[in-house]
């Protein structure tokens, strides 16, 4: 399988997808049509119209998925971002889950943003989205062994919030559940091929893994299927 997985669409100080430009070129490489997902948000046909015009500067041509015939004949997939329930849900409801897991199995380019490089992971339980919808099962595509939380946000020391920080509510799902969680900040994204993960773009990712201290791993760091070290690039 071959995947990129992005943290977040937009970037502090950069257009929609401009910081992830070169990750996607690199990825895609000579692949030119792009079945896209637009599940996540509630207005499918402007969503995928805002894709369409990012991507076809790009030099790649767009087509919406409404069913399991776009996902069947697609060259390369992309999950957009939004909603992590109500993009499962729909999934599932669909019956796309199946389709589209037997199409990157089989070797179909799978890139996804926000919500939908969360749905790679096993279960959607690590998202920060509000449940608005319920979708049939928390289980998700499976694609990676662990979970990842996207847009992850480190916490201001400054700040008088006293709410849960993200680090804290990461460790309650540890509390409850085995698989390590990989945390990806705005700007980080992962690319994944034959089982290792190695992350991409401008800022480190944060490992959490149940009975230890969390710790960030820098671009370019090489990880196996638990998120444990196995090389640096150069």
């Amino acid at each position: 399988m071959r995947l990129l997985l992005i943290s977040s669409s937009v970037v502090h100080g950069y257009g929609y997808l401009d910081h992830a430009e070169p990750e996607i070129r690199s990825f895609l490489g000579g692949v030119k049509r792009v079945a896209f997902v637009p599940f996540a948000l509630f207005d499918r046909d402007a969503y995928t119209t805002k894709v369409r015009e990012r991507l076809g500067r790009m030099g790649f041509d767009v087509t919406q998925v409404r069913g399991r015939a776009e996902i069947d004949h697609a060259e390369s997939i992309f999950v957009g971002g939004g909603n992590t329930f109500r993009l499962l849900k729909t999934l599932y409801d669909l019956d796309l889950i199946d389709a589209i897991r037997n199409r990157v199995r089989g070797g179909t380019l799978y890139m996804g943003s926000s919500a939908g490089s969360v749905i790679t992971a096993p279960t959607i339980k690590t998202t920060n989205d509000m449940p608005i919808v319920q979708p049939r099962s928390f289980d998700a595509l499976n694609f990676v062994p662990y979970q990842i939380n996207g847009h992850y946000l480190d916490a201001d020391p400054k700040s008088t919030h006293q709410g849960e920080t993200r680090e804290l509510r990461l460790a309650e799902y540890l509390e409850e559940n085995a698989a390590p969680v990989i945390g990806i900040r705005e700007g980080t994204m992962l690319r994944v091929e034959d089982g290792i993960t190695t992350v991409v773009g401008t800022r480190p990712a944060r490992i959490f893994r149940r009975g230890a201290t969390p710790f960030d791993v820098e671009v370019r760091t090489r990880l196996a299927g638990d998120l444990k070290v196995v090389g640096r690039g150069s």
